[in-house]
């Protein structure tokens, strides 16, 4: 018997998979790069293994400050911890489902004592009756011939890996979030100071001229004009002071705890964020945890398919129980005490008024939604990665005419102002100097933060793939 059971469990193990072969749908997307993204080269190429799913995130965030940063919050960032503990979820539901693959043995023993009223004897004496078991056993195993539990086990293994490649693609945008607001919180504090310095030299200024208007050198026209712009530079000082609470508010939330040592980073300063070498699509987007996740759930999907299909086919289970009985605790274990049991059940389906096919046509459709959702995060890649391309390449020209135009503005500033000094330019012209001098470097500022923030979305559009130039 016992070469029997091993035959059949062997069976069961390797039973045939009724779900469709899975095939990888081709990329939705262009071979290369668009031009408008690239400058109008059609795609750069990059060495072989640049490219890989979890990338060291401190080879691209050079900047210590930013480093300590990114390691408080992959320690106490809460909604990380929740992606991590739904992989843990994930992990033991695939190892549930798995378990059923394997037959369930149980050792049980029991004692049944019963008494018997006379006239219910076939003696006709009332009688006093015991029984010991002591078993090994095995309850309502699935001789899986056609696949089904392997399905099922296939369809949790590929769920638990696109829990874990989520959660992987949760701790990038992680990383790339803290470094956004690191580098927006430098932005704001470098546009305060400038505002701030701005507010004192037009308050210098008004105080100025309202002297000059006491002894009669300036009318009150000029030093309306002198208080305005000075009513304006404080205005913006304040909305500038609330912006930056604001962004170390959400820089808080991020790490989740308070965060330390971010004082003192320039956005000029050189090597803040590494810069990265672009492969081709299918090198890249491939390789990102969002699409690989996407592409387990259509794993899990097609594999469900096959277990939908089983259920058309007979079903065979075994119940089988080996082990000692006798109606004595002492003679459980004499010669002859040998009981067992073996119970083979095949049922086959009839009738259900649908039921089995409505399940094989709703397993087909979740994967044809699957295999849209796969090829739609491809697509959002594609786009997220060829956005990226085009903001870094149009940004850095931004940011040469723009510091080009600072340097304009204050050297026409400084003419103004030995112009004013000398009685040739009027007050107005004056002001109208200065806003553009204080509108030119903030600019500056803000074009400059948007480029290293393009640069920082570089490492979670790349799957955390990273190729220092």
């Amino acid at each position: 018997m016992s070469k029997r059971l091993s035959s059949l469990f062997a069976l069961a193990l390797a039973g045939c998979s009724l779900a469709p072969d899975y095939l990888r749908p081709q990329a939705p997307v262009p071979v290369v790069w668009p031009t408008n993204a690239t400058g109008g080269e059609r795609g750069v190429a990059i060495a072989a293994g640049a490219v890989r799913a979890d990338g060291n995130w401190r080879i691209f965030f050079t900047d210590p400050r930013l480093q300590g940063l990114i390691l408080a919050a992959l320690e106490h960032n809460r909604d990380l911890r929740v992606a991590v503990a739904r992989v843990d979820e994930a992990r033991a539901l695939a190892g549930m489902v798995r378990a059923e693959r394997f037959p369930t043995m149980n050792l049980a023993a029991q004692r049944a004592a019963a008494l018997t009223p006379a006239d219910l004897s076939v003696t006709g004496r009332q009688a006093n009756g015991q029984r010991y078991d002591v078993n090994l056993g095995m309850a309502a195993f699935e001789l899986d011939f056609w696949g089904r539990v392997k399905s099922l086990d296939d369809a949790g293994r590929a769920s638990f890996l696109a829990s874990d490649y989520a959660q992987q693609a949760f701790r990038l945008s992680l990383i790339a979030d803290v470094a956004n607001a690191w580098l927006t919180l430098l932005e704001l504090s470098e546009r305060m100071e400038l505002a701030q310095a701005t507010t004192k030299s037009r308050d210098d200024t008004r105080i100025l001229i309202g002297r000059r208007r006491d002894v009669g050198l300036a009318g009150d026209l000029d030093y309306l004009q002198a208080d305005g712009a000075f009513q304006t530079a404080r205005a913006e000082s304040a909305n500038l002071a609330r912006s930056l609470a604001g962004a170390e508010n959400a820089l808080r939330l991020l790490v989740g705890a308070e965060p330390t040592g971010i004082d003192g980073g320039k956005l000029a300063q050189q090597g803040l964020i590494a810069d990265v070498a672009v492969g081709l699509p299918s090198e890249v987007l491939l390789a990102r945890p969002d699409v690989l996740a996407a592409e387990q759930k259509l794993i899990a999907a097609n594999a469900n398919i096959g277990a939908a299909r089983a259920a058309f086919l007979p079903k065979v289970v075994l119940t089988a129980t080996a082990g000692t009985a006798s109606a004595g605790l002492t003679g459980l274990f004499n010669g002859g005490s040998g009981a067992w049991s073996f119970v083979p059940a095949l049922s086959m389906p009839l009738f259900d008024a649908g039921r089995t096919s409505g399940n094989v046509d709703l397993a087909i459709a979740r994967k044809n939604i699957t295999v849209a959702e796969y090829e739609k995060a491809i697509q959002q890649a594609f786009r997220e990665i060829a956005d990226l391309l085009a903001a870094r390449r149009l940004l850095m020209e931004q940011l040469q005419a723009q510091e080009a135009n600072v340097v304009a503005q204050s050297r026409r500033l400084k003419i103004v102002e030995a112009r004013y000094q000398a009685g040739v330019s009027s007050h107005l012209e004056l002001l109208d100097a200065q806003r553009e001098d204080f509108a030119a470097q903030q600019s500056a500022l803000a074009v400059r933060r948007q480029l290293l923030s393009a640069a920082a979305s570089f490492y979670k559009a790349l799957g955390g793939g990273v190729a220092a130039q």
